[in-house]
């Protein structure tokens, strides 16, 4: 029974306090009840994953349930004195230490020193070490030796959020168990429960925005519901749009569908609205890279429910509004919107900042870089083969009089027209050139460097035309990569100069200039084929 003597903050209040009450880590809490039961308990745990998602929690949890006198099912009973008292604080053998402002070398030895001691009245001494990628190079020294030989009534507890910070000599002697952002239907799902025993109400949609903006953080996302809660009990989408400072997703299809049209004015209008509203520039920009990022999934990705967080009524949304743009144009919206983001954190003008990257979506050419440049050149080549296609034929030759056989023609000395030099290139002036031996090495090299770049690359070759180097791919993310990203450019580049010793220039194969050279015939091959037609016996060793 939960007592409401005092305020306490939701993601205080509704703490699990047994291991059926966490959500999303199952695949933990399964383990450790399962050795809980067996009586198989570790001397040291590490726990690391994102904020919020229970890493403390489940700490606490598993240190009440070593110690419960009466477990039940691997769970603590939370009756029991043991278990009082680690919830409120009261036996010190459970202690937490925040690593971040206790890295130094004299607590870790200080700790060291306390855990040779027997517990006072419980079966463990528990120490949970919050942030412990904070701690210092002497204090890990120091932690290291009794983390390999612990006396046999310690057991040891690391959390972290940045495990690439922990040193290996930590993570070999610790069991690791990787946290998982909670989807956010669980985290939707907890919070309706959760407003419902508090008496407000909430909308589904509204805990389904405030699943999203938690970033898969149960603790984020209760902070956030106990904000919305002090602006009323009726918790709607723009109850929590307000109390958060965003643009609501209305907004941000407004935004994106002029620039679509490419209406920088009806754009700009809609900032201007959110300005009076006083939306925070950064965060909605910040959600404008979410959105395209939500465009460029549904436009790549076949079943995209599972990667786009949102209600059914925005999903499809978000599929009419990919139907209207290139997957070029949202490449380089994200480009954009990244460079602003950045931009953003570097001055004090920022609706302004904002104002002309929402401008540079409206029109590519406002870019200013390769991007713009590389889309025009593509739009004014579709426009010349569509004029092409759409020329009226020649009209047929008119016979000439009989007469008239043998005289020259009049304007034979007129330098050719524009028209007719204009003609495609006949067969004989395609250019010839050598396919590419290597490219399999160069598909592994660029493993190395661009996994991304090299996934869209399958079934792929390229031809060598003197310092050109020609790829024939048909995937059209590739095609995109190769037009709209320096980046990819020079990871592709880097990866042949590292089989070839040779930077060459990248372009497209188009089978309509160039093909490939006949490869050398082989002279034996040749003198066997010309004995055989002259029945000249020939015997092979």
């Amino acid at each position: 029974m939960r007592e409401n003597m005092a305020y306490q903050a939701l993601y205080r209040k509704w703490r699990p306090l047994e291991f059926e009450d966490v959500k999303g880590q199952e695949h933990i809490v399964t383990t450790l009840k399962n050795q809980i039961r067996a009586d198989r308990i570790g001397h040291a745990y590490l726990f690391c994953g994102t904020r919020g998602t229970g890493k403390t929690t489940v700490a606490k949890i598993f240190a009440k349930a070593v110690n419960c006198e009466r477990p039940v099912d691997g769970n603590p009973c939370n009756e029991c004195a043991a278990c009082r008292g680690i919830d409120d604080g009261s036996v010190l053998d459970v202690v937490e230490i925040d690593a971040a402002s206790n890295n130094g070398v004299d607590n870790i030895r200080q700790l060291r020193e306390e855990a040779y001691f027997l517990p006072s009245v419980v079966k463990y001494r528990v120490y949970i070490l919050d942030e412990c990628h904070m701690l210092s190079q002497g204090a890990v020294n120091a932690l290291l030796k009794i983390l390999e030989e612990p006396p046999e009534h310690v057991v040891f507890i690391l959390a972290t959020t940045e495990i690439h910070k922990v040193l290996p000599t930590i993570l070999s002697r610790c069991q690791r168990f990787d946290f998982h952002r909670i989807r956010s239907r669980v985290i939707a799902d907890r919070l309706l429960y959760i407003a419902e025993q508090e008496s407000f109400s909430l909308a589904d949609d509204a805990a389904l925005l405030i699943a999203r903006l938690s970033d898969g953080g149960m603790r984020d996302a209760l902070s956030l519901l106990d904000l919305c809660a002090s602006f009323g009990t009726d918790i709607t989408v723009q109850a929590v749009t307000q109390a958060a400072g965003l643009a609501g997703q209305s907004h941000l299809f407004e935004i994106a569908d002029a620039a679509i049209a490419r209406d920088p004015a009806a754009a700009l209008l809609v900032v201007g609205r959110l300005s009076e509203q006083s939306c925070d520039f950064s965060r909605l920009c910040e959600q404008m890279i979410g959105h395209y990022r939500n465009l460029m999934i549904v436009k790549t990705v076949r079943e995209a429910d599972d990667l786009v967080q949102g209600t059914p009524e925005d999903l499809e949304r978000l599929r009419t509004q990919a139907g209207g743009i290139s997957l070029g144009a949202i490449m380089y919206a994200l480009g954009v919107l990244q460079d602003a983001a950045t931009s953003l954190t570097r001055t004090a003008f920022k609706r302004t900042e904002l104002e002309m990257a929402i401008v540079r979506l409206c029109d590519e050419r406002m870019g200013g870089g390769l991007e713009g440049v590389l889309d025009r050149l593509e739009k004014l080549e579709k426009a010349a083969r569509l004029g092409a296609a759409q020329a009226p034929a020649a009209p047929p030759a008119q016979p000439e009089a009989s007469g008239a056989a043998t005289a020259p023609p009049k304007d034979s000395a007129k330098p050719v027209s524009a028209a007719a030099a204009s003609k495609p290139k006949s067969a004989a002036g395609v250019a010839q050139v050598t396919p590419f031996g290597d490219w399999a090495r160069v598909l592994e090299e660029l493993a190395k460097i661009n996994a991304a770049l090299r996934g869209a690359m399958n079934d792929s070759r390229a031809f060598v035309h003197g310092e050109m180097m020609l790829i024939d791919c048909q995937n059209e993310l590739f095609r995109t990569l190769l037009r709209t990203s320096i980046a990819a450019k020079e990871s592709l580049r880097d990866a042949i100069l590292a089989v070839t010793g040779h930077k060459y220039n990248l372009g497209p194969y188009n089978p309509d200039k160039y093909a490939p050279a006949a490869a050398p015939s082989d002279p034996l091959e040749g003198m066997l084929k010309r004995a055989s037609e002259l029945d000249v016996p020939v015997e092979l060793k």
